[in-house]
């Protein structure tokens, strides 16, 4: 049976025979439409002047490549004037651009590229495109059923044929709209043809599969073309097949031929003159003329070619990210955007599995040293990464100017291969032999490691190669084994390869240290190193499970700032649960403004608890702890806060009232863990404990903050350690440290009764549950022991004398109920104490005494005459009066709220960003 396929490509038209079908050739005939320049017709790219082609800040770049031309003499630049061509002019009027299928995946998406390129005040524009989304594949998945003998590929052909015939006439109209038609019904009725015939051999060449899989490029790069002349730009597009020559290698890749290029190139600017030019990406041909393919990112390597070409003033990579991350954003959420990376850096990053380019498209732009650039075409704003040499007088410049790490990449589904054996050290030529018989099998090594002993030899292969290359390797080393020279050939599999990149790496000693200190300290055992003289990555193979938790380790290290911490809220009551709120509305300003980023990574209550492996959503905590959360367990709390090594600091704050929680700070410190708490129960507790915990403190680098234990929100802790610290002598301490019993008595005047005032603060929120936890005075009593021991007395809370308030007949009542019914009942005795001071000209203020001088406290209701500080608060204020030897005369006073959610969790979020201070946030 004869066949034949005519295939058209634009301005290209091939014939092919049915022997095609079985070997890698294709005759071809180009259809020549040329166009000839008459010599006085304007060049339509002219050289800039020097002073409108300087070069950007921070990349260096060994020639100008700059035409230095008038305008008059820029028509005499002739190729051939006889055959009135134009010679191209090159340099920095170019910019180049490339677009991937995302970008030119809708018509909308189209219009945008054409603004964005009607947009570039360069001079010269070439624009290199990728098939629109989705496309490459439907033209491989045609190839698939043809040559699986599915009918189904006609209707498949068909669909290619209406995405695009429909997408045209959302961009289109009058002749470019029928003219594209027409070329689109003629390459697909082609492609049926080919594909028919492909149907009927049941095989397809390589060749073939190229040709159809390119069509998609043509077809985005003539409505693309076609747009651009309609935004008024000056504008051609070409078929690099045409144009783009290049020898295919032996290792699936093609090697461009420059010579032969840029004179095609030439050829078809003459032919071509304009301002726009629009090609396709991914095909070209060999130097036979048959068509082939760039292979993997084939369009960003067109465009770095078309680039070099030219010496482009740059190469712009349009994409959908906002530039290169220094980690896989999507296993490491704290990834930042690099704003500059060296050749050598993203040639590292890109080999070892990073989404930035694939090593090769670096290569051709190296060259001349044109800077390519990552932008997000959906993010315009975004600047992108600039890939660029770092110049020579400035210092290389990126997101953290002295990061000697910029990023990490892994490579996953590895495994190691160790061949090992005495009879290996000293014997030349073994270490060849082992990578001939790899090079056999076509196994990839990835990485290899050896010892200086020359003990042994391990190698990283990719894991679906690694049974081929054992298997080769023993059979190669038979005899060596059986006679023991080797010892073994060993396979360890379900290994990932982590890769810590960087140029600055090696001019920064300690830069290992760091690495291997975050892997050990994330519990990781590191299997193999590798590491090049030129130090511009270290490599580790780990267990493929540790690898996104090595990552996170290892990036968070070199990339968190000191001030990175991990919370762990325990007590998310009132206070607790204010505190988050606090903490949800302040986080994004403190991480902007201060460099404080505050991580809760756990909540726990009584009874359930919270745990999260990044950050708990603080919008939503609340929801999350009734869906997600696990019985408490506090060991397991704060061994999950702190066992997050990604952070470099853990604090627990302890929000209740709980001895039982207080009891644990001392382990907790000890363990590095810091402690920030408005709980009292620790500083008032038993004093060789008290003692015990301080001691810690003072001899570790761990902190313990506690202000909000005797004063809510007010500085009264730092106060009194300021005032100790620059060597004044403290005499007495006096205040009315209780907001509860502050309201009570500023509302306990004229004719009310103590119970109603009591009943009124309950209702108000200022009491606890049951209100002869406040009345009982125990509470002033532990501030008051917690100011004596902070001013050197060595007291137990046992030694505080302590005036209640509550009837002893009702210290026994059974529930605050009943204590409130009751209370009632002895209004008359407090009331007629209050009368007493009144005749007097004095109030009756609930206060707890600090005496230094004798050694001794005390809690006990006072009087106080009206026109003294005390007798003049208001609501549930607080206030304090230090009485040293500098402020003797007249005390030193500390005024203001005392009491209330609000201002107890200010307090604690004000030791937490103190905290923050120390560990090295600005002040």
């Amino acid at each position: 049976m004869a066949l034949s396929a005519s295939i058209s490509g634009g301005g290209a038209s091939r014939l092919l025979s049915p022997a095609a079908l079985h070997h890698d050739s294709l005759s071809s005939c180009k259809l020549e439409e040329k166009t000839k320049i008459s010599s006085s017709s304007n060049l339509s790219l002219l050289p800039r002047s020097p002073a409108t082609t300087a070069f950007r800040t921070g990349c260096g770049r060994k020639e100008s490549y700059r035409i230095h031309a008038s305008s008059s003499a820029a028509k005499a630049i002739l190729l051939d004037e006889s055959k009135e061509k134009v010679l191209l002019p090159k340099g920095d009027l170019w910019s180049v651009h490339k677009f991937g299928g995302t970008c030119v995946g809708t018509s909308q998406r189209i219009k945008n590229v054409a603004d964005i390129i009607a947009n570039d005040s360069s001079e010269g524009k070439f624009v290199v495109v990728s098939a629109m989304s989705k496309v490459t594949d439907m033209m491989y998945d045609l190839i698939n059923k043809a040559q699986s003998r599915d009918d189904s590929y006609v209707a498949a052909a068909d669909a290619v044929f209406e995405k695009h015939k429909l997408t045209a006439m959302d961009l289109l109209d009058g002749d470019d709209l029928a003219t594209f038609l027409s070329r689109l019904h003629h390459d697909i009725n082609n492609l049926k043809a080919m594909l028919r015939a492909i149907y009927i051999a049941g095989h397809a060449t390589e060749s073939f599969s190229d040709f159809v899989a390119g069509h998609g490029e043509l077809w985005s790069a003539q409505m693309l073309s076609y747009v651009v002349k309609k935004n008024g730009v000056d504008c051609q597009w070409m078929d690099t097949r045409d144009v783009l020559i290049v020898n295919p290698t032996s290792a699936n890749q093609v090697d461009p031929d420059f010579v032969e290029s840029e004179k095609r190139l030439e050829e078809w600017f003459a032919q071509n003159p304009c301002k726009a030019v629009v090609a396709t990406g991914f095909i070209a041909s060999t130097p036979e003329n048959i068509p082939t393919t760039l292979k993997r990112d084939g369009s960003d390597f067109s465009a770095a070619i078309m680039g070099a070409m030219l010496r482009a003033r740059q190469v712009t990579i349009w994409t959908d990210v906002d530039g290169v991350y220094s980690a896989d954003p999507r296993k490491v959420s704290e990834a930042v955007i690099l704003k500059t990376l060296s050749y050598q850096e993203a040639w590292e990053m890109s080999y070892f599995g990073a989404n930035v380019l694939h090593p090769r498209t670096i290569i051709p732009v190296m060259r001349y040293d044109i800077p390519i650039i990552i932008r997000n075409i959906f993010n315009l704003s975004a600047p992108g990464t600039m890939i660029c040499r770092p110049s020579v007088d400035e210092e290389f410049s990126g997101l953290i100017a002295d990061a000697p790490v910029r990023g990490f990449a892994t490579i996953d589904n590895v495994a190691l291969v160790n061949v090992e054996g005495t009879g290996m050290a000293g014997i030349p030529g073994t270490a060849s032999d082992i990578f001939a018989a790899v090079k056999d099998v076509g196994a990839n090594v990835i990485m290899i490691s050896q010892a200086s002993s020359e003990h042994s030899v391990c190698f990283a292969v990719p894991e679906k190669e690694v049974k081929a290359v054992a298997d080769a390797l023993r059979s190669r080393f038979r005899q060596a084994l059986d006679a023991g020279r080797l010892s073994q050939v060993a396979v360890i599999p379900n290994c990932s390869i982590l890769a810590a990149v960087g140029q600055k790496m090696a001019s920064t000693p300690g830069v290992s240290a760091t690495l291997f200190n975050a892997l050990a300290k994330a519990n990781i055992n590191v299997r193999a190193i590798a590491q090049g003289c030129s130090e511009y990555n270290v490599t580790v193979v780990i267990k493929r499970e540790d690898c996104v938790r090595a990552l996170r380790a290892v990036h968070s290290r070199f990339y968190l700032s000191k001030t990175t911490i991990s919370m762990g809220i325990v007590g998310p009551g009132l206070i607790g649960a204010t505190l988050l709120d606090q903490l949800k509305d302040q986080a994004a300003v403190l991480k902007e403004d201060f460099n404080i980023d505050l991580r809760v990574m756990g909540i726990t209550g009584s009874r359930t608890m919270l745990l999260s492996n990044s950050e708990i959503d603080l919008l939503r905590w609340r929801e999350l702890m009734e869906e997600k959360g696990e019985v408490a367990d506090l060991d397991k709390f704060a061994n999950h806060v702190q066992g997050n090594h990604f952070i470099p600091n853990t604090v627990l704050v302890d929000c209740t009232a709980d001895s039982g929680i207080a009891s644990h700070y001392y382990d907790w410190l000890r363990r590095g863990i810091h402690v920030v708490t408005p709980n009292k129960k620790a500083n008032s507790g038993p004093l060789d404990e008290y003692l015990k915990l301080r001691a810690l403190q003072r001899q570790s680098y761990t902190h313990y903050f506690y202000e909000a234990t005797v004063g809510a929100g007010l500085p009264i802790i730092s106060t009194l350690r300021g005032l100790l610290e620059t060597g004044d002598k403290i005499l007495q301490i006096e205040g009315i440290f209780s907001g509860t019993l502050s309201y009570i008595f500023n509302n306990f005047v004229g004719t009310r009764a103590f119970s109603d005032v009591v009943s009124e603060a309950k209702e108000k929120g200022y009491t606890e549950p049951d209100p002869r936890d406040d009345l009982s005075g125990t509470d002033v009593a532990r501030k008051v022991i917690i100011l004596a021991r902070e001013s050197g007395l060595k007291l137990e809370l046992s030694d505080i004398p302590v005036q209640s308030l509550v009837p002893e007949p009702l210290r026994a009542s059974a529930s605050a109920e009943e204590f409130m019914n009751q209370l009632p009942q002895f209004d008359q005795d407090i009331a007629k104490e209050r009368q007493a001071a009144e005749a007097e000209g004095y109030v009756l203020r609930y206060v707890g005494v600090v005496d230094v001088t004798r050694a001794e406290g005390r809690v006990e209701l006072r009087r106080y005459k009206k026109d003294h500080a005390f007798a003049q608060l208001a609501g549930s204020d607080n206030i304090i009066a230090f009485t040293t030897s500098r402020y003797k005369e007249q005390p030193l006073i500390v005024r203001g709220p005392g009491a209330g959610a609000q201002v107890t969790a200010g307090g604690v979020f004000s030791d937490i960003l103190r905290l923050a201070s120390y560990l090295g946030a600005p002040s």
